[in-house]
Parts: structure tokens; C-alpha cells; sequence
């Protein structure tokens, strides 16, 4: 069987580096290239994919929920996030939510593949910056994003959904599920968070970057 890998970016460039670096490493590879994160997720569905390398900024995604929701579902995918932010904090936050390696889009050739080989040998690729001592205001995101990690797929979901600011009627229209599933979801989401309020848990996803525009997730 094929191995299959997914290129996840809306740069052209990008995906054409990614694609330049993952060809040599995995020999008759079929790579597939998307550029939404809705496209990502339907191609998740669709194959038995054995690497993702995912931009977390794309036309209709904005931080780690797409992340959470790919490992959420699917949590056997090794994701590498591709990002142009370089800051140790992203980085370990990324690790925190779940991705098996980071890569920089200001890396070289040989930065990108050395990553992508490291994962693909089952470690984990974390750039040298972000090995640095942390914060004890980091340690608290850090724990906020493993409690976020705890969500189950559709819980990630009505959580973004909520950071939009739909309430709660509304979220059962869209996702097609009742208000009263609704709250209870909610119910779960304020106990794995260890907010109170929904105000709370909207004002930690946003401070932890986990903002996703209308997907379709």
C-alpha cells in the first residue's frame, strides 16, 4: 500500500517546498496538496494518511483548533505544523496540542527535511529555540492547552463555535444537534476547561490562539 501524505498550506511556494523536501524521504509517496482546512479535513476522511504537514493560517483557520480537531479524531496522523511564526511559545504550544514536529517556513531545504525524517522516524522535531527554560505564565497556557486536548472532536468544535460567538440555539442549527445536546457540551467543555462561564472559556481559547473562522468544522 502506498504511503500517503497530506501537504496542507495556501501558498503554492510552500507546498511545492514541502512537496520537494518529503519526495526523497518517502519513496512512491502519493501526496496529496490542499489549502483550506476544511480540505484538509475531507481528505483526512478520505485516506489512510501516514504524515500531515499543516500551516496552522489558512483562508478559513486561525490557530491550533484545526490541529485539536485533526488529532481529536484521528490522534494515530503524525501532523507536523508548518508556521511562519518562529516564537518558542508557538512552538510548544503546537507540541502541547498534539503535533509530532514544527518546522518554520523560514527553515532551509535541509531544516525541513532533517524535521520531517525525525517524525518520520518517530520522534519528535522541535526546533532548538523552543528547548529554552519556561515562563510560569507559559506553564499555565501550556496547561490550559492540555485541557483543551481533552475535548472530545465535536466538543473542539461547538468550543469554536462558541469563540465565534454564536449561542447556543444557533450552534444546534448549524452543527444539526439538539440545544439540549448543546449544553451539555458546553456543561463539559466549562468542567475540562475549569472555567465557570462561558465569557471564561471564549477568553482562553482566544488568549491561546485557538480561534477558527467558519470551516465548516
Amino acid at each position: 500500500m502506498h504511503t500517503t501524505i497530506i501537504i496542507s498550506d495556501d501558498h503554492p511556494l510552500f507546498r511545492q517546498a514541502l512537496r520537494s523536501a518529503v519526495t526523497p524521504l518517502f519513496s512512491g509517496a502519493r501526496i496529496v496538496e490542499v489549502e483550506t482546512l476544511a480540505a484538509t479535513l475531507e481528505a483526512v476522511e478520505q485516506n489512510e494518511v501516514d504524515l500531515l504537514l499543516l500551516d496552522l493560517r489558512m483562508s478559513d483557520s486561525q490557530g491550533l483548533a484545526g490541529l485539536m480537531i485533526i488529532k481529536g479524531s484521528y490522534p494515530e496522523i503524525p501532523v507536523i505544523v508548518v508556521s511562519a511564526s518562529e516564537g518558542a511559545e508557538t512552538v510548544r504550544a503546537a507540541i502541547q496540542a498534539g503535533a509530532s514536529g514544527y518546522i518554520s517556513k523560514s527553515s532551509s531545504p535541509e531544516g525541513i527535511r532533517e524535521a520531517i525524517e525525525r517524525v518520520k522516524n518517530g520522534e519528535t522535531a522541535i526546533p532548538e529555540n523552543a528547548l529554552s527554560e519556561i515562563s510560569e505564565n507559559e506553564q499555565k497556557e501550556l496547561e490550559a492547552i492540555e485541557n483543551i486536548t481533552l475535548l472530545t472532536p465535536t466538543q473542539l468544535k461547538v468550543l469554536v463555535k462558541m469563540t465565534d460567538g454564536l449561542l447556543n440555539k444557533q450552534i444546534a442549527w448549524e452543527m444539526d444537534i439538539s440545544e439540549a445536546t448543546v449544553k451539555s457540551h458546553v456543561t463539559a467543555i466549562f468542567r475540562k476547561l475549569k472555567v465557570r462561564t462561558r465569557t471564561q472559556a471564549v477568553v482562553l481559547a482566544k488568549q491561546l490562539d485557538f480561534v477558527l473562522s467558519d470551516s465548516g468544522a
